[in-house]
């Protein structure tokens, strides 16, 4: 007589996506009474009943619109690109060597990326993260077996324009309506919020495109997110083609370098600042590439599909947190170190503490909560701190030794196996911890310069 052991898939209940739409639901209906109880002298915000600039509402909804579209875009390739990989066999070694081929592109051509955004234009650079998905999506609709090594090197390039071209955009087109009306502070706090829980909404949405196109034939339906990662590009450098605006006054190379060495290299809180971020952007890589391998160790089964919106719907619960904040008598840098304190010891506990699936999916949406809250409160600093003539150079050249850290855990990881998943993890915690003093730091430094929305 045969044994039958009935296995156990897990998965997260309803009640928790119900819990998480109902929360951001009511944080955001709450906040405009809590508003005029608590701050009724309030110059603007985004919730208020001041009447803006016409240009300043219509500009966001353009932006936000577009800024979902390429979120879409980076999504439908974060989910698709597992599932094609294993469709085509490709073997565990070679999904490493591909990594490394993409976080070496972030990190050596990547980090520059900024620099010349500054100087040819941000709109531009935003155009040209939508042709970089254009190229890989004919190129995966026209090569038979198409080469991973070509759209991981394209993706990597777009990923790094997507982390610094369109929020640095989004704060040059603020500052022209907005500072000389007033609203400035209010309107871009709005933004920067907003692009949190629009970026996690998206990339939700993407996961449901990728299941839809695919669907349940897997010949027919492997090649029908390239269709539609294809269009959503054409559509996304039509968009920007038809409003773009080539009178944006730029640079020199030889002014820029020079300002680039006193505002930003010369600027110790610039450095606090670019550290906080590196460590921040080190842990979520960290997570991306670890999270599966840590639920399913040991045989253990789970609904991964599920999971995984149930992540980003906590990031969108923590970025509506962000407007009830920064209306609050609280220093942006005290909200920082909180979070980024909270994140390091939950990743301390997954590091070296054995949990059950359920406990550790509660720990991961604790920490992506943060990652929602902590996203807006550095792009608020970086508008206290960073002059906007600079700031794309400042994000991309904080990022690379986020991404030569990573490279060389992967290779010890990947190639040499001379570290564990934990110590990976742990790793990560370390540079919250490190974050987190950073901001400590920078509060010492000297007060906020609140008043200093400082151009060149």
């Amino acid at each position: 007589m045969g044994i039958v052991i009935e296995t156990f898939i897990w998965e997260p209940s309803s009640s928790v996506f119900i819990f998480i739409f109902f929360s951001s639901f009511l944080l955001l209906s709450l906040f405009p009474f809590y508003l005029s109880k608590h701050a009724p002298t309030t110059k603007s915000s985004a919730f208020s009943d001041h009447p803006l600039s016409s240009s300043s509402p219509r500009f966001q909804l353009y932006f936000l619109l577009l800024y979902s579209l390429a979120s879409v875009l980076e999504g439908l390739w974060l989910v698709y690109g597992e599932f094609e990989m294993v469709y085509y066999g490709i073997s565990k070694e070679d999904t490493v060597t591909f990594m490394l081929i993409g976080f070496g592109a972030a990190l050596f051509v990547g980090s520059l990326l900024g620099l010349v955004s500054d100087l040819i234009g941000r709109k531009k650079t935003c155009l040209v993260f939508f042709i970089l998905h254009l190229i890989v999506g004919i190129w995966k609709m026209v090569a038979p077996s198409p080469s991973f090594w070509v759209a991981n090197l394209c993706l990597s390039l777009a990923t790094s324009i997507f982390s610094f071209s369109f929020e640095t955009w989004a704060v040059v087109e603020h500052d022209k309506v907005d500072s000389k009306l007033g609203h400035r502070q209010d309107s871009l706090n709005e933004t920067f919020w907003l692009m949190t829980f629009f970026e996690s909404a998206s990339l939700i949405g993407s996961q449901v495109i990728g299941n839809w196109m695919v669907g349940g034939n897997l010949e027919k339906g492997i090649g029908s997110p390239s269709i539609a990662a294809t269009l959503l590009a054409i559509l996304g450098i039509a968009c920007m083609s038809r409003h773009y605006d080539g009178t944006t006054k730029i640079m020199t190379f030889k002014d820029y370098r020079m300002s680039f060495s006193v505002y930003i290299l010369g600027d110790r809180r610039i450095w606090l600042l670019a550290c906080a971020q590196a460590c921040l952007h080190f842990s979520i890589a960290v997570f991306w590439i670890l999270w599966a391998p840590t639920l399913v160790a040991d045989g253990r089964e789970a609904f991964l599909g599920l999971i995984y919106p149930c992540l980003l719907g906590a990031r969108m619960l923590g970025s509506t947190v962000f407007p009830w904040l920064i209306n609050a008598s609280l220093r942006t840098e005290d909200c920082l170190t909180c979070a980024f304190v909270v994140q390091a010891l939950l990743l301390s506990i997954i590091a070296y503490d054995y949990e059950e699936i359920g406990v550790l999916v509660t720990q991961f949406s604790l920490y992506h909560a943060c990652i929602g809250l902590i996203l807006p409160l550095l792009a608020r600093l970086r508008t206290m701190y960073v002059p906007n003539e600079l700031r794309g150079g400042m994000i991309s050249l904080s990022l690379a030794p986020a991404n030569a850290a990573i490279l060389f855990i992967l290779m010890q990881r990947g190639y040499y196996r001379t570290i564990e998943n934990s110590t990976m993890i742990a790793f990560a915690a370390v540079g919250l911890f490190m974050a987190a003093g950073c901001m400590y730091v920078l509060k010492r430094c000297g007060k906020q310069p609140y008043q200093n929305w400082h151009k060149l």
